[in-house]
């Protein structure tokens, strides 16, 4: 979809729908928002009518729709609701926008206004907006024989306010806008994808084929550079399967010497295309959505397309490990010991427990050839982290409180929810072994803290920080910005902590 800046004026936009979110405190009295007075005064005063009739009263995530019955050049005008002025924040600018795009889409629209309220600076608030309407258009129906004819694609949508278009600050907003939803929207592909198509192998040509841009290169390495590189965790995950694994690595490098030259950001991201929970066999229901446990890869790569946007002056190196975790003949068993590139021993109780094996060979290598300030790793790695958190909240883990902290409040400026999650030494007793240095998994309780603890033992001594998201990663709700399936989360917090830092 293509997206632009234009005048502030809704009346005159010649759209099929014109948007503006409101207040609670907006539809109160005349005087209230200039952008609701014009809008209703130019409908002859009936929308303020309409609202109180119809009970809106501008909540968050409400929304109400009316016809202009050729008062002005847009045939529909929706008002959508932002919440209390207080709490009406850059996220339910998103939001709303998100909701604006899909009823565009719903209408037949073909083309959308959607006004921003001036109350968090141009580029804030341009980004905001650009971000929410392209995520909102998002469809994945690629695998439907028959397209849903009666719903045309939104074409074009327009971001106003009172003299937005010349804003230079607002055409950057825009601009960054557009990348970090296009790195979202690339994600939600790759996690949208069947099994079957989204094997390591495509995979890794996906990230090749969306990667080649500026600053950019992208080298894939096989199952002999695998074994040349002693990873025994990933590889033995990956025996079971005849699909080949993979390890990915995307770097970004900025233009000149000084800036090449300083520390990495390493972002390592969990890529199992399918996880049946190998001879420790899932159910079959938990099995049906197991396509997306490379949520993690998939907002790796996202991000580092966004960043390249950003040209930071500092590097930023990603790190994949693919492969899919089947059951058959060649499948590594419990019982099993693994010897991990650093070389640790683990002994294998639960092949449910995969992802954190091959994440602890891939976080080695990362630290090991980024010799990075900080190494992020995203994973859906437990369902204990959805027990203590829901599907909306990404877990974070740290073994350095700093680090952590910069994370949330990267996250709470994307508007995405993360949670700071202990470190509960304690709970490694879990992972003693009687045969090895350690085991792949503990007792049932504090499962998510177990994981981040097996996760460290791999870093090195490195700043690190760990981000369950096996949760938000995907959806089966239709809410604002969001479509029913892979989210992309990670990817908006990811951008504002490179966004934060400097070489």
């Amino acid at each position: 979809m293509d997206i632009k800046l234009a005048p502030s004026s809704l009346t005159e936009c010649k759209v099929g729908l014109v948007a503006l979110p409101v207040t609670e405190e907006d539809l109160g009295k005349k005087g209230a928002s200039p952008a609701f007075d014009a809008l209703d005064g130019a409908l002859g005063g009936v929308l303020r009518t309409i609202a109180r009739q119809e009970d809106f009263t501008g909540k968050a995530g409400t929304k109400l729709l009316v016809h202009s019955h050729g008062k002005i050049p847009a045939s529909h005008v929706l008002l959508v609701g932002l919440g209390a002025a207080e709490k009406a924040d850059l996220e339910a600018l998103r939001r709303a926008a998100g909701t604006a795009a899909k009823e565009a889409t719903r209408v037949n629209a073909g083309k959308l206004a959607f006004a921003v309220p001036g109350r968090h600076g141009t580029f804030d608030e341009a980004r905001a907006a650009t971000e929410g309407l392209q995520l909102g258009a998002y469809r994945f129906d690629k695998w439907k024989s028959k397209k849903d004819e009666e719903k045309k694609e939104l074409k074009q949508a327009f971001v106003t306010g009172a003299g937005l278009d010349k804003d230079a600050d607002a055409r950057k907003g825009l601009e960054l806008g557009l990348a970090v939803a296009e790195g979202i929207c690339f994600a939600r592909d790759l996690v949208n994808e069947p099994a079957m198509t989204m094997t390591p192998t495509q995979l890794a040509r996906a990230a090749q084929a969306k990667l080649k841009v500026p600053g950019l290169t992208v080298t894939v390495h096989d199952r002999k550079k695998i074994e040349q590189l002693k990873m025994g965790m990933f590889l033995g995950v990956a025996q079971g399967s005849r699909e080949e694994p993979k390890l990915i690595e995307v770097k970004y490098t900025p233009r000149g010497a000084r800036g090449a030259k300083a520390k990495p950001v390493a972002l390592v991201g969990k890529a199992i295309t399918f996880d049946s929970g190998g001879l420790s066999l899932k159910p079959a229901d938990a099995m049906v959505d197991m396509k997306t446990d490379m949520a993690g890869s998939a907002a790796v790569f996202g991000a580092m397309f966004a960043i390249a946007h950003l040209k930071p002056d500092f590097p930023v190196h990603a790190y994949v490990g693919s492969c899919e975790n089947m059951p058959s003949g060649s499948a590594y068993r419990p019982g099993d010991i693994l010897t991990a590139r650093n070389g640790k021993t683990v002994e294998i109780t639960n092949t449910d427990a995969e992802g954190r094996l091959v994440l602890g060979d891939v976080l080695t290598y990362a630290v090991q050839q980024s010799k990075p300030r900080v190494v992020i790793d995203l994973a859906t790695l437990t369902g204990a982290c959805i027990v203590a958190l829901g599907m909306t909240t990404v877990g974070t883990w740290s073994n350095e409180d700093e680090w952590a902290e910069k994370v949330l409040a990267a996250a709470k400026q994307a508007g995405e929810s993360f949670w700071h999650m202990p470190l509960t030494e304690e709970v490694k007793e879990n992972l003693k072994s009687p045969v090895a240095d350690m085991k792949n998994s503990g007792a049932r309780w504090g499962g998510s803290i177990s994981a981040a603890l097996f996760l460290r033992e791999f870093v090195e001594g490195n700043p690190w920080v760990h981000l369950d998201i096996a949760g938000p990663s995907t959806t089966d709700k239709e809410t604002g910005y969001q479509s029913k399936g892979g989210t992309g989360v990670g990817i908006r917090t990811l951008v504002e902590l490179v966004r934060s830092l400097e070489a």
